[in-house]
C-alpha cells in the first residue's frame, strides 16, 4: 500500500482475516459470535503527522517506507480525513511563499473533526520568534477567511506557541445523542472517529441493564465514561496525563454530566488506594466505599493489564474491557477467564489496511 493509494478492493478480505484471527485467539474461550464493526474504506483517520522535504525551491510532505526506510514523497493521503487533504496542497503552498514559515520547518501534524475543526502545527530545528508569530497569525486569519475553523501551533525546542488554541472540539453523533469532546493537540484521541462511534454505541448497548456504579481505568479525555455516564447511577474515573485530565472535565461539563468523577492517578496507584495500601492527597473528599461498582470498564495500552490490576478487576461481576492488542488482551483472559466468562466480544475495525485491530469483551462473573 502506498500513502496515496489505499486496495478498496481488499477491504472485505482483510476484514475476514482479522475476524477469523481474532476467533483464532479466543479459541481457548467459549464466547458468542464475534460482532464485527466495519471502518469507512477511506478518509477516516481524523489525524495524521508527515515530515517536510526541502528540496531546493520545492517542499513536500514525505513519508518513509517502513521496510527499505526510503523516503516517499505525498501529495495526498486519502486515508486520512477529507480535511486534512483539502488542507496538505494549501499548507503546503504557503509555507513554499512564506520564508519565515519555511525556514527550518521538518514537520507538520494535522487534527481534525468530523464537526469540520482543524489544528496545524508546525515543528521547528530553530527558535522562534514575534516575526514567526506574526506570519502564522496572518496565514491562520487568511485560512478562516477561505472557510476553515482552523488554529494553528508551532512547536521548536522546550517550546510551544499557540496562537489562539491548543484544541479542538468534536461533536459525535452517539445512538442520536450529540456528544461533545475536546481534543487537545499532542494529547492521545481514537484516530478513526467512525469506529469511535462504534465502539461507544456498542458500549452503550451492552450496559444499558446496568445495575450500580462504574469504574473505568484509563478514562483519557472521558470519551467513554461521558457515553456510558446515563447507564449507571454513578460513574468514577482515573487517568494519569494531565491534559487528558483537564480535558475530561471540560468534556463532563460541556455534555452536563452530573454524576461522573475523574481522578488524576495511575491504575497502580487506584489499585493500592482501593486495597488501603497506600493514602492520596488526590483522593480527599472522595469516598471510595460509597461506591457501589458492579461494572468495571478498562482500556489499557498495547501491554494490557499488570497482575495487581488483574486481581482488582476480578473482584467486579462485570468486566467491559476494549484492547488495542488482542495477544495481551488473551493473555489476560487466561487469567480473567477462571472468575468470568465472555457475554459480548467485538471486532472494531480501527485501523484499516493494518494488521492491528481494536476488540472488546463483556465478561460476566461465572
Amino acid at each position: 500500500m502506498t500513502p496515496e493509494h489505499l486496495p478498496i478492493a481488499q477491504y472485505d478480505a482483510q476484514l475476514t482475516e482479522k475476524r477469523q484471527r481474532l476467533s483464532h485467539l479466543l479459541s481457548s474461550y467459549e464466547h458468542p459470535e464475534i460482532e464485527v464493526f466495519r471502518s469507512p474504506v477511506s478518509h477516516y483517520r481524523m489525524r495524521a503527522e508527515f515530515r517536510l522535504w526541502h528540496e531546493n525551491d520545492d517542499l513536500y510532505h514525505i513519508m518513509f517506507d517502513q521496510q527499505t526506510k526510503s523516503r516517499i514523497r505525498v501529495e495526498q493521503f486519502p486515508a486520512a480525513s477529507e480535511l486534512i487533504n483539502q488542507l496538505m496542497p494549501i499548507m503546503i503552498d504557503a509555507l513554499k511563499k512564506n520564508q519565515v514559515l519555511r525556514h527550518k520547518v521538518f514537520q507538520i501534524d494535522y487534527l481534525t473533526t468530523l464537526s469540520g475543526e482543524a489544528l496545524v502545527t508546525l515543528l521547528y530545528h530553530r527558535p522562534l520568534q514575534d516575526d514567526w508569530i506574526a506570519a502564522a497569525r496572518d496565514l491562520r486569519d487568511s485560512l478562516r477567511d477561505q472557510g476553515f475553523t482552523l488554529d494553528i501551533i508551532g512547536r521548536a525546542t522546550k517550546t510551544k506557541i499557540t496562537l489562539d488554541k491548543d484544541y479542538i472540539e468534536e461533536a459525535l453523533n452517539v445512538n442520536g445523542e450529540k456528544l461533545v469532546y475536546r481534543q487537545v493537540e499532542n494529547s492521545f484521541t481514537q484516530p478513526n472517529a467512525a469506529i469511535n462511534i462504534s465502539m461507544l454505541e456498542w458500549a452503550q448497548a451492552i450496559t444499558e441493564d446496568s445495575t450500580g456504579d462504574l469504574l473505568e481505568l484509563y478514562c483519557g479525555n472521558g470519551n467513554f465514561s461521558i457515553a456510558l455516564a446515563k447507564n449507571f447511577q454513578r460513574v468514577l474515573a482515573t487517568e494519569i496525563a494531565k491534559p487528558s485530565v483537564e480535558s475530561a472535565q471540560y468534556n463532563i461539563a460541556a455534555n452536563h454530566i452530573d454524576n461522573l468523577q475523574i481522578i488524576r492517578m495511575s491504575a497502580e496507584e487506584f489499585t493500592q488506594a482501593m486495597q488501603g495500601v497506600r493514602a492520596f492527597n488526590r483522593l480527599k473528599g472522595i469516598d471510595l466505599s460509597a461506591y457501589n461498582c458492579e461494572t468495571i470498564f478498562v482500556d489499557p495500552p498495547r501491554s494490557g493489564l499488570d497482575e495487581q490490576t488483574l486481581a482488582m478487576v476480578q473482584q467486579y461481576p462485570r468486566i467491559l474491557y476494549i484492547s488495542c492488542n488482542p495477544e495481551t488482551l488473551c493473555e489476560n483472559l487466561s487469567v480473567l477467564g477462571k472468575t468470568h466468562t465472555i457475554s459480548r466480544v467485538a471486532l472494531f475495525d480501527q485501523f484499516p489496511y493494518t494488521h492491528h485491530m481494536e476488540s472488546g469483551v463483556l465478561l460476566t462473573l461465572r
